[in-house]
C-alpha cells in the first residue's frame, strides 16, 4: 500500500518553511537536518519514509510554493550558504548569486522538485 504524504504549497513562503511542512508531514520526527543533503537522504528511506520507496509526495497548491521559492528566496538562500561556503567555492557561488539576483538560472523550488524526482522517481505529484 502507497504511503502518500501531503505538502501544503500556501504554508511555503521560504525554504525555512518547506523544511517545516515537509518535516511535519513526511515524518523524520519532523526533523531531517533542514538542508539539501538531509533531505534526500530522509527520501532514501529509514528517516520517517519506508525504506522500500513505496510513498507518494503530494505537493499541493505547489505553485504558492513555485512563486514563494523563485529567485528573490533563491538569492537570500545563496547569501547564506556564500557566507559559509569554503572558500574555493566562493567564485562559483557568486556566479549563482548574480543568477539568482538577475532572475535566471534554476531556484530553490526547483532544487527541491530536482532531489524529489531524483530519490523517488514518479513520485511527485504537484497540485
Amino acid at each position: 500500500m502507497t504511503v502518500r504524504y501531503v505538502l501544503d504549497g500556501s504554508q511555503v513562503r521560504t525554504l525555512e518553511d518547506f523544511w517545516r511542512v515537509a518535516g511535519a508531514s513526511i515524518g523524520c520526527g519532523g526533523y531531517f537536518g533542514r538542508n539539501l543533503d538531509a533531505f534526500a537522504d530522509c527520501l532514501r528511506g529509514g528517516f520517517g519514509t519506508p525504506d522500500d520507496g513505496d510513498y507518494l509526495i503530494e505537493w499541493r497548491d505547489h505553485e504558492a510554493s513555485r512563486q514563494n521559492l523563485g529567485h528573490p528566496e533563491t538569492a537570500r538562500q545563496l547569501e547564506l550558504m556564500l557566507g559559509r561556503c569554503h572558500p574555493t567555492h566562493k567564485a562559483s557561488m557568486g556566479a549563482r548569486l548574480a543568477d539568482a539576483r538577475a532572475g535566471r538560472g534554476p531556484t530553490v523550488f526547483d532544487w527541491l522538485v530536482e532531489i524529489i524526482e531524483e530519490e523517488l522517481p514518479g513520485g511527485l505529484s504537484l497540485r
